[in-house]
């Protein structure tokens, strides 16, 4: 039996709020199937489970928040006995067990009325009786006890005047906390400044071939199938990788990790403000058209506020567009652990020299600017400026990719 425990979504997360769970102890589960719903300060993160088997005890109620790590169910795998399971006691046996207590209660039972204790709420047998003599509201008290529960220095203290009262909750809003997720990328940003020596790097890159490519390409296809420039420019970074692996995997106190994947994480704007960049997993190995769908796929399930556990944890490189927004060159900062991110502004109508036959020329040109911000403890420039330039070569290339 395993036990399934709190992922880590992300560098800046350290603790996470089961919202809701989609199993049920004795449900049959396989590896992918998604299994709970985690709040974060990225929003509700579908969490999937990554073995098959069948749920035995779920260990948090919903509503919990508990550190990254925290084991929350459990999880027999195939081919193992199922935990043993107390069989339930027949009535007359349940009877006899209860009786004792039922003595036992009444000879312990206080004088002072008794007191209506509202739903949800923790009180001890000692600040019961106190606050039932003494007339205290115990649905208005701070409790300090385990799980928040009222005790008896809580009363006194009420009856001192000394009491705290509950924090009044923010009502939860619909979708993303934005403020919550402008925190998280704050404490992010500020450990990858103070951590990661950066070293930044830009390359121009003449982006006739490709668009001349996908005007082709996309001449008889709808709307809906069409094949975007970005996406060429996500395919060529992770073919690129193939041949410089240093840029792509994680720096943790052991040094580098380099990986064996590429999963590139795509940087995704949400309405309103708010940033995450979730990954496509195997992305050099996807053809361009799965590679668009499944761009198209996270980008909708993004800005409503839905996204998967595994697609926030796995990215090994991230790249960054604002061409959309019409900024034509960017300098983007690399998410921990990560060693690198790639940046690409806007294409832009450009003058450029065409080497010619034995006659350069100036002519006009749709131009990218792609940009590296990489880590100096893992690579240098030299690496990272012919890394650009093979990201160059590939887009110069499009049927190749």
């Amino acid at each position: 039996m395993t036990e399934f425990r709190m992922p880590s979504l992300g560098a800046d997360m350290e603790a996470g709020t089961l919202t809701e769970w989609l199993i049920k102890p004795g449900d049959a589960v396989s590896r992918g199937d998604i299994i709970a719903v985690v709040e974060t300060q990225k929003g509700a993160i579908e969490i999937e489970v990554f073995q098959n088997g069948t749920v035995g005890s779920l260990l948090i109620e919903p509503g919990t928040t508990v550190p990254v790590g925290t084991p929350m169910a459990e999880i027999t795998g195939d081919g193992e006995a199922p935990a043993a399971v107390a069989p339930e006691p027949s009535p007359a046996a349940a009877a006899a067990e209860a009786a004792p207590v039922a003595v036992e209660a009444a000879a312990v039972a206080p004088s002072a009325p008794a007191v209506a204790m509202p739903a949800g709420l923790r009180a001890s047998p000692a600040a019961r009786r106190l606050a039932a003599e003494k007339g205290v509201d115990l649905a208005g008290l701070l409790g300090t006890g385990p799980a928040g529960a009222v005790v008896y220095a809580d009363v006194e203290a009420a009856l001192r005047g000394e009491a705290k009262k509950p924090e009044r909750k923010k009502a939860p809003s619909a979708g993303v906390d934005l403020d919550a997720m402008r925190t998280a990328i704050a404490a992010a940003m500020s450990r990858a400044k103070r951590e990661i020596p950066h070293y930044y790097l830009e390359h121009r890159i003449d982006m006739t071939a490709s668009l001349d490519w996908l005007a082709e390409v996309n001449a008889d296809r709808s709307p809906a199938e069409r094949i975007l420039a970005g996406v060429l420019l996500i395919k060529a970074v992770a073919k690129a990788l193939g041949r410089f692996p240093e840029f792509n995997g994680f720096h943790d106190e052991d040094g580098f990790v380099p990986s064996d994947s590429i999963h590139v994480g795509i940087a995704i704007a949400i309405r309103g403000g708010g940033l995450v960049a979730p990954a496509i997993h195997d992305t050099e190995t996807l053809p361009l058209e799965d590679l668009m769908a499944k761009l198209r796929d996270l980008t909708v399930r993004v800005r409503a506020g839905r996204f998967r556990g595994s697609e926030l944890s796995d990215p090994t490189i991230t790249v960054s567009s604002l061409g959309e927004r019409g900024v034509e060159t960017m300098y983007p900062v690399i998410y921990p652990p990560q060693v690198a991110i790639v940046g690409f502004g806007a294409v832009a109508t450009r003058p450029w020299v065409v080497d010619g036959a034995g006659d350069d020329s100036v002519v006009a040109r749709p131009i990218v600017t792609a940009t590296l911000a990489a880590d100096h403890r893992v690579s240098d420039g030299h690496r990272g400026a012919l890394f650009l330039r093979k990201i160059d070569e590939m887009l110069q290339k499009p049927e190749a990719l």
